[in-house]
């Protein structure tokens, strides 16, 4: 009777919490499946597969594990964990078909999984007590423990083994750093070694997690929980080796955030391959148990536990055995390291005309042996802002004289917003007047030495608002719209537009972004086409610097679903359209809004794509407007620590990163302050960038409508004029660099700090005696050179604003102002 209780409770418990966090889940993002409300869409796969796959298979595995690992609590919360992750993977695969993936992504729901769990277990102990004593287990643990440990061993080195093999989307992303043990096949020696501490790791975790799990869970299942916990203890170990590798806890608490998601992608690997350790165990048993049979022994040990010389030989061999299969797994996982891998990191010279901006060699260069450092501002004043108050303007004009203000502070490029909404009103029509509007500009730039990024800009999928008489559930508000896409590409199924902790987190909005990331009605191909069409009308533009894809893409409904897989698919497809119409710019690929709210995020798949003119562009908003920051929580990801944490994106994808957004706001002292920290970690590293924002409309949503924005150039929104230009930030950003340096760039330091900004100390090397040094050099007063060394033909010109250096470089290099 009480085998049959048991699995009913532990059943009914799943369901009715799967319920009720459907009910009270405000987004349909913290549920385990989550309902966003809305019109059923029974007319499509993906938005019924997480119900008629997921819930199936989370309630049939439920009822296994009460069956097998129900007498313990913590061996049941192991079974529903098991349970979560094998539902999501199976969602996941019906969703996509991409197996590596969907393995993966099963970690995604650990932080819902485990609490859940606990639930469900505590449920089933409460109804045991009150329902019925318990039953003396006193012979129990005696006859579990009969199994040989023969088998355990050898699950433990199948777990281990396997891994390099089935690493497919596992450990990789912004929280591996170098030093971290991953079981992923190596491209050099360390690799190689750290793949094989990796895979050590994992068999003594799984040797662990498989003999405690199998004293308390008999058969297939307890070899198959004992490899989900062995996940769990893999990943914790990662998680403390990280605490030493990757800087410890540097005024952040990126190691516990790391350590969450080393332990999430544990578990995630044991729920998904654990069956293997289990088939390995059930053989290996059945071999030992013949054997034995057939010499007349039993199989069980003594009370004591203690291994019998036979027993500790068949262990020793097992080991030798073990070592071995490690040792040609890992050879074999090293010879057929995945193509995707290959790519990312053998990437070669893009294939660009003479005049145009390249990636050469990890870097953005001119074709004529220079590197260029692109550093500017955001320009939103083309953006189709929502309009809350009719006699508040939303942007204000766009002008040349923008432009010319520009260059007086050093800038050489802008990363202009278009919107879809005003770019393409109707379907398959670009419309001439914006798109003049945009030419214009670009022309305006050119004229002003101004590159300019074309960027796709979002935020909340659209301009629309909630609609009026929307009732928005308990934890969600009604919201202002914002800007993106046309209404005849927004697809919100009657979900509602309500907010939730900001704009980016939206029923309506997450759903809009699912029917996009699977391209309902072909409105993913048509965002494509478009920029086929757009990039088409600037592939002779020399001053068009490159084209952002999609600002901030929202995660949709099942990350990382869309934010890795389909965020890959639609940028591979752009950027086919993109060269099929001749444009051989460089293309900015951005991760999803997840990396701007946390400070890091997956990226899209590695291999995503073969172009080689592509960079990484994730906006680098840590201690900004990061969930932490807007929360008022402890810091999740330092101002510095982001900059490391987008490189290991960038090098796994063979990219070089350029961040297309930054900012502070508040008061003059913090904001200087975090920005001071920015630029010397930015010059540290000899990257560029795009600060947010150059100008601002008191009617733009993103003001909020107060007093006075949050731009470089602020409207006084009581009279409608210019407010004092924020000179403590600008001061900041007109800091000296190189805009064009011979060779490679090998080390630069500015000053950040007033009137420091004149100060640079470069050093670079160039194979070949070359021209073409470009260095800007900010203020009134006439710089003063304390060391030139291999450059020559050294010339001053003063300019608005500044001045600029030119010279001619041989060898090594050096330069150095006050």
């Amino acid at each position: 009777m009480r085998q049959v209780r048991r699995p009913i409770v532990a059943v009914s418990a799943t369901a009715a919490l799967l319920l009720i966090q459907s009910v009270i889940d405000p987004t349909g993002l913290l549920a385990l499946v989550g309902w966003p409300g809305g019109t059923p869409r029974f007319d499509l796969w993906w938005p019924v597969a997480r119900y008629v796959v997921f819930v199936p298979v989370m309630l049939a595995v439920v009822w296994w594990a009460a069956v097998r690992a129900g007498e313990r609590y913590w061996t049941l919360t192991a079974g529903v964990v098991l349970a979560a992750l094998l539902a999501q993977f199976a969602a996941c695969l019906a969703m996509t078909g991409d197996v590596p993936l969907s393995a993966w992504a099963a970690g995604y729901i650990a932080a819902k999984a485990v609490p859940s769990a606990l639930i469900v277990a505590g449920v089933v102990r409460v109804v045991e007590r009150v329902v019925a004593r318990r039953a003396a287990r006193a012979g129990l643990d005696t006859a579990l423990r009969a199994y040989s440990t023969d088998g355990t061993w050898a699950g433990a080195v199948a777990f281990g083994a396997a891994a390099p093999l089935l690493a497919g989307s596992w450990w990789t992303g912004a929280t591996y750093a170098p030093g971290i043990p991953t079981p992923r096949p190596g491209s050099d020696v360390l690799g190689f070694v750290g793949m094989l501490v990796a895979i050590a790791l994992l068999i003594g975790a799984g040797w662990l997690g498989i003999r405690w799990m199998r004293r308390r869970v008999t058969g297939f299942l307890g070899t198959w929980l004992g490899a989900l916990v062995a996940g769990g203890l893999f990943g914790l170990a990662q998680g403390v080796i990280g605490l030493i590798v990757d800087d410890g806890f540097r005024g952040d608490l990126w190691p516990l955030m790391a350590t969450y998601v080393h332990v999430a992608d544990g578990l995630a690997f044991g729920a998904c391959t654990g069956w293997i350790a289990a088939v390995v165990v059930l053989v290996a048993d059945r071999v030992v148990a013949r054997r034995a049979a057939g010499k007349g022994f039993e199989t069980r040990p003594p009370a004591s536990g203690a291994l019998q010389p036979t027993e500790g030989s068949r262990v020793a061999a097992g080991i030798g055995v073990g070592v071995a299969v490690v040792a040609v797994t890992a050879i074999a996982a090293s010879l057929i390291a995945p193509a995707a891998r290959a790519v990312a990191t053998d990437r070669n010279e893009a294939s660009v005309p003479a005049g145009f901006l390249r990636v050469e060699d990890g870097r953005f260069a001119d074709g004529e042996g220079h590197q260029v450092l692109l550093r500017g501002v955001n320009v939103n004043q083309l953006v189709d802002f929502y309009q809350a108050t009719p006699d508040l303007p939303v942007t204000r004009e766009l002008t040349e004289q923008d432009f010319a203000d520009m260059a007086t502070y050093g800038f050489n490029v802008v990363r202009l917003g278009m919107s879809w909404s005003a770019l393409e009103p109707t379907q398959g029509e670009l419309d001439p007047e914006y798109l003049a509007q945009v030419k214009q500009a670009v022309a305006w730039g050119e004229e002003h030495g101004i590159r300019t990024v074309l960027d796709m800009h979002q935020d909340g999928w659209s301009n629309l608002p909630t609609a009026e008489g929307t009732a928005c559930r308990p934890g969600t508000d009604p919201m202002w719209g914002y800007d993106g896409a046309p209404e005849w590409a927004t697809h919100w199924d009657g979900a509602p537009r309500c907010s939730f902790t900001g704009r980016d987190i939206s029923p309506a909005g997450d759903r809009a972004f699912e029917h996009f990331w699977f391209d309902t009605d072909g409105i993913q191909t048509a965002l494509a086409r478009t920029w086929g069409e757009l990039a088409g009308e600037f592939a002779d533009e020399k001053a068009v610097a490159g084209f952002d894809l999609l600002n901030e893409p929202g995660f949709g409904e099942t990350a990382p679903l869309t934010t890795s897989k389909k965020n890959g698919e639609f940028s591979a497809k752009a950027i086919a359209a993109i060269r099929e119409a001749g444009a051989p710019q460089i293309v900015f690929v951005e991760p999803s809004i997840l990396w701007s709210g946390l400070g890091f995020d997956s990226g899209p798949s590695i291999g995503f794509t073969d172009d080689l003119n592509v960079a990484f562009s994730p906006h680098l908003y840590a201690e900004s407007i990061t969930m932490d920051a807007s929360l008022g929580l402890p810091t999740i990801v330092s101002t510095e620590r982001q900059f490391e944490l987008g490189q290991r994106v960038a090098d796994e994808l063979g990219m070089p990163m350029w961040s297309g957004e930054y900012g502070y706001w508040g008061d003059e002292a913090s904001t200087a302050a975090h920005l001071s920290r920015y630029a010397t970690e930015e010059d540290a590293r000899i990257l560029g960038s795009a600060y947010w924002v150059w100008k601002q409309a008191c009617g733009d949503p993103q003001n909020g409508i107060q007093e006075l924005g949050n731009a470089l150039l602020s409207e006084d929104c009581a009279t409608g004029d210019d407010a004092p230009r924020k000179e403590h930030l600008l001061s900041i950003l007109s800091r000296a660099y190189p805009q064009e340096a011979p060779g490679v760039i090998t080390s630069l330091k500015a000053g950040v700090a007033g009137d420091d900004g004149a100060e640079l100390a470069l050093t670079g090397v160039v194979g070949e005696p070359l021209c073409g040094l470009q260095v800007w050099i900010p203020g009134e007063a006439e710089p003063q050179f304390l060391e030139e060394r291999g450059l020559s033909k050294l010339e001053l010109e003063q300019v608005d604003g500044g001045w600029i250096v030119t010279a001619c470089a041989d060898g090594e290099y050096a330069l150095s102002t006050k």
